[in-house]
């Protein structure tokens, strides 16, 4: 997919990729309207606007939304992303942040486990009252 424009990064002097809205959003399965409620709840801040308040997305915008689509995927709710996004910006380092992420995965995962065991118990129980109804129909 080409990109909007290509600037020139004067530091490593290799080009620059720009995308629209709807090229970022088909790049990775994305609605339009969820990546501007990404942006709206605040989860993608550093989103550039062009004459005309059109928004342009970079590499690292396109990062952030592949690290948000990862982290929804996990179970983590966009509250949670928020947490981490506003730790991050106090902090401004992955070192703060990275025990943060992995504090509310294990969390994550213990709740997983629970409902895991909760729904064998009940299957269990489905079990159970399906050969009840069974021993039933088959007496009739």
């Amino acid at each position: 997919m080409k990109p909007v424009q290509q600037n020139t990064d004067q530091a490593a002097d290799q080009p620059l990729k720009r995308y629209r809205i709807g090229e970022i959003g088909k790049l990775l399965d994305l609605s339009t309207r969820t990546i501007r409620y990404y942006e709206e709840i605040g989860l993608l801040n550093t989103v550039k606007r062009i004459e005309g308040g059109r928004r342009i997305y970079t590499e690292d915008d396109l990062r952030r939304l592949r690290f948000i689509k990862k982290l929804k995927l996990l179970g983590l709710s966009l509250g949670e992303m928020a947490e981490l996004e506003n730790h991050y910006n106090r902090h401004r380092t992955n070192k703060k942040v990275l025990p943060k992420v992995a504090e509310l995965l294990r969390r994550h995962s213990a709740e997983i486990e629970s409902r895991l065991s909760e729904l064998g118990t009940l299957k269990h129980e489905i079990n159970d009252y399906l050969s009840h109804i069974e021993s039933k129909i088959d007496k009739s």
